[in-house]
């Protein structure tokens, strides 16, 4: 087995545990503040890992150049910017189909991987990704009164483009942390995929601390009080981004991603096993679309 595979399954696993501790958070102090403590606390252990490889095992810092910095500016601002658009679709009465469209992601990384960074994907490849991102949209709108046919004719629909639009952006950031690893490159896969992750997630705290500080101040009290599911959220979100930036390291992202989508199959463990929920045949119909996505690429071998 590839190495990038079972790193990819264990970042999927993290960020299932992140984002289910941040759901509570947001009932607690809202979703700036919330958002916020995935970079804020994460920070420091992201930090801390680039000094404990170099200063532990002797790895040398890679040599900083523009065109990484580029690559993390412009990572790190549609990651953001494509939370915002998600978030901001909920305040809509009907925006199943909306998030649904945001699950494209993979599909949107494999676009601007060839445009941007040259990778091209093997047509079974594609096929796999499809499969797996209908599979996600499927479950986004398992609950709703959206018919099959109405996840193609609400695309002409403002909020599905805004949907699309955050599905985009969150591809564009998913090759931008590629382009910012390899453009490191070296000394290897892992001080490459940390130092990547720390200059993200300075940028992305020191953007959204900004934010608060003009626009929310009130947010820095409640993250006080609630430091400690706040610690865990960072702990698992730096653990799970590590895993990302390592798996893209090794990996076109856009493969990545799609195999990432085994967190839809990890939150549905958590309802059913540990919230005794139930699943309808929808949902399950979407979670075996992801798994056939998946053996699809397994199988075939993917590149």
């Amino acid at each position: 087995m590839e190495l990038w595979i079972p790193i990819t399954l264990a970042a999927a696993f993290l960020q299932n545990v992140r984002s289910g501790v941040q759901r509570h958070l947001k009932g607690v102090m809202g979703t700036t503040g919330a958002t916020f403590v995935r970079f804020g606390f994460g920070m420091p252990f992201a930090v801390i890992l680039v000094l404990l490889l170099h200063f532990g095992t002797g790895y040398e810092f890679p040599a900083i150049s523009v065109r990484f910095l580029i690559w993390i500016f412009v990572g790190g601002l549609a990651q953001i910017a494509a939370t915002f658009l998600l978030v901001h679709l909920f305040s809509f009465r009907n925006f199943a189909v909306a998030t649904a469209y945001s699950r494209t992601e993979p599909a949107m990384a494999a676009v601007f991987g060839l445009i941007f960074l040259r990778e091209g994907v093997a047509l079974t490849t594609l096929l796999a990704i499809a499969i797996c991102v209908f599979g996600v949209m499927l479950i986004s709108v398992a609950r709703t009164n959206v018919s099959f046919l109405g996840l193609f004719t609400g695309l002409a629909h403002r909020n599905a483009l805004i949907g699309l639009l955050s599905g985009a952006l969150f591809g564009l950031a998913a090759i931008s942390y590629r382009g910012a690893s390899l453009a490191l490159g070296g000394p290897n896969f892992l001080m490459q995929a940390s130092v990547t992750l720390a200059f993200v997630i300075v940028l992305q705290s020191i953007l959204l601390a900004a934010w608060m500080i003009f626009r929310e101040p009130k947010q820095f009290e409640l993250v006080r009080r609630a430091w400690k599911p706040s610690l865990l959220v960072g702990i698992a979100g730096a653990g799970a981004s590590l895993g990302w930036f390592t798996a893209m390291t090794l990996q076109n992202a856009a493969v990545v991603k799609a195999l990432a989508q085994v967190e839809m199959l990890f939150a549905f463990g958590t309802s059913v096993f540990l919230f005794m929920e139930r699943i309808n045949r929808t949902e399950i119909g979407g979670c075996v679309l992801i798994v056939a996505g998946i053996v699809v690429m397994m199988v075939l071998k993917v590149r």
